[in-house]
């Protein structure tokens, strides 16, 4: 059993469906990975934000309006 060049360097045509398949297998895959860098990211801002001390601003003066006498 001896593998020809044809063998090693001419990959088997895949169907159509087949090429879907594996196109939505590693879409999914991506885009599992890109949501759970994100949640990460998402939990250490979090940590950071609520370790910040809490600063509250004064409230704005509100000005009077001037009104014109016509």
């Amino acid at each position: 059993m001896t593998a020809t060049k044809e063998e090693i360097f001419k990959p088997a045509k895949m169907s159509a469906q087949a090429k879907a398949e594996q196109t939505n297998s590693v879409v999914r895959d991506i885009l599992s990975a890109e949501a759970i860098a994100r949640e990460k990211k998402t939990e250490k801002l979090k940590a950071l934000r609520l370790a910040q001390p809490v600063v509250e601003e004064p409230p704005k003066k509100r000005g009077r309006k001037a009104v014109t006498g016509s």
